[in-house]
């Protein structure tokens, strides 16, 4: 159970909070909360076990997110072990070009364009849609436990997560023609 919810702490935590918050710690943080109220759990189980701990799990982010946020400094005012911000320093500016997955120039404009298509269409679908995708593909729930999130039947689920994907991919093919 502990590596599914890592993936999904991982697929939903902000990206800046992500450079400072290991998904491990907020695994860790949410067993202390899930064993406190197991028996709040256990009186009433109206849903599956799995999906009241992902429900846990992803309040226990979004707190911990919160306070990093409220109670930290700026991510760009972090200062190295000697002293210097070399976040921005000329040799670490190389290092990440050149790590960058070794793409070349032209590759990388075709990977931010097709990134923007993708958004671009995301950005036409309804919230549920994208939010039944992400919890299929990304989260790899079935399509009860997506039921339960939502609370719809998961015959609803189904056809929704058909038509979501069906709507992607319909989407996307106006982008290649």
């Amino acid at each position: 159970m502990r590596p599914r919810l890592e993936r999904i702490v991982t697929f939903r935590m902000d990206r800046n909070v992500a450079q400072r918050l290991d998904p491990s710690d907020v695994i860790q943080e949410s067993f202390f909360e899930i064993e406190r109220r197991l028996e709040e759990y256990h009186r009433d189980p109206t849903v599956p076990f799995f999906v009241w701990v992902r429900q846990r799990v992803l309040q226990t982010m979004i707190d911990m997110q919160r306070g990093h946020w409220r109670d930290k400094r700026s991510v760009g005012r972090e200062q190295d072990m000697d002293g210097t911000n070399n976040q921005g320093s000329t040799s670490m500016s190389i290092v990440h070009w050149m790590m960058d997955d070794m793409t070349s120039p032209s590759q990388a404009a075709i990977k931010h364009e097709e990134v923007e298509q993708l958004q671009r269409s995301l950005d036409q679908m309804s919230e549920t849609d994208r939010e039944i995708l992400a919890m299929r593909h990304f989260e790899h729930l079935s399509n009860a436990e997506v039921a339960q999130v939502l609370a719809i039947s998961p015959t609803a689920a189904s056809n929704r997560y058909i038509r979501a994907a069906a709507r992607l991919a319909e989407l996307l093919k106006r982008y290649t023609t």
